[in-house]
């Protein structure tokens, strides 16, 4: 990884934090997108830090927001000249429904939407820069969640945890659809679980008594680390691309997320939806 730019959405906590801890101990250049400026900073010294001096840069965008991804990419693109690796982690669970400036649920907007508009801007430096990998945070979640064509951001019936799902299968759709798109051009496109993690990720969204029981069950943002981590540098899934993996292996997931025709049509309103096409 001596040198191999990797972008990190959400890289200011949790597991996109670790991950790029992980990655910059590897030798990577780590370019970091986060919306908090103040807790990107601190995060960005840290991982200097610990990733022994390694190169560590800072965008800011909040990624619910089409105008700042846009902007963000135009920054990466007049800033870089390659893209190794990039990590679609950042993600939010939001308990009220709240609409972005787009007039999208924010839920959908950011965990769904943002990878799929960042990773198509950044699709041809990515190719440039082959062999490079796309690697996608989604969940297990995914398993109770449905694409409602007929209400695709949960905007008209709201309910936090199943609009959260519906991201997380959105995620891997968005995945396995890319992978196919980018037969032959060198770049893999993969989706995992990081595992039940043990981060302010959901808190205040969920009473603290259930969340307090579930965190005895959870892990640490570094063991939730490990796969996006692998997925990113592995020698050992070069090449291999359209899967979901959990704990750095192939896993099964909803029949639903290997779907094909639900697959494409959720690409195409996704372009509808972040104005790749008109």
């Amino acid at each position: 990884m001596n040198g191999k730019i990797c972008v990190i959405t959400g890289a200011n906590s949790g597991i996109g934090k670790d991950t790029a801890i992980g990655l910059a101990q590897k030798g990577a250049h780590i370019v970091m997108i986060c919306r908090n400026p103040e807790k990107a900073r601190a995060a960005q010294q840290e991982i200097r830090e610990k990733g022994q001096g390694a190169r560590v840069d800072l965008l800011i965008a909040d990624l619910a927001s089409k105008k700042q991804v846009r902007k963000v990419a135009a920054e990466f693109l007049s800033t870089y000249p390659r893209l190794d690796v990039l990590v679609n982690n950042a993600g939010l669970v939001q308990k009220q429904k709240q609409m972005t400036e787009d007039g999208i649920e924010v839920q959908w907007a950011t965990n769904h939407l943002a990878p799929f508009l960042l990773t198509s801007l950044l699709l041809d430096v990515l190719k440039k820069s082959a062999p490079a990998r796309v690697v996608t945070v989604s969940s297990g979640g995914h398993w109770a969640g449905h694409i409602n064509f007929s209400d695709i951001d949960s905007s008209k019936r709201f309910n936090m945890w199943l609009a959260y799902c519906n991201s997380k299968l959105a995620n891997i759709l968005f995945a396995r659809e890319l992978a196919k798109r980018l037969e032959g051009t060198g770049v893999t496109s993969n989706a995992l679980h990081p595992g039940g993690v043990n981060t302010n990720f959901a808190g205040g969204q969920v009473p603290e008594r259930l969340f307090g029981i579930a965190r005895r069950f959870m892990i640490s943002s570094e063991s939730g680390a490990r796969t996006p981590v692998y997925l990113s540098s592995s020698p050992e899934v070069e090449g291999q691309t359209g899967g979901y993996y959990v704990r750095c292996k192939p896993a099964w997931s909803r029949p639903e997320s290997r779907n094909p025709d639900v697959m494409r049509r959720l690409w195409e309103v996704s372009e509808k939806m972040t104005g790749l096409t008109a």
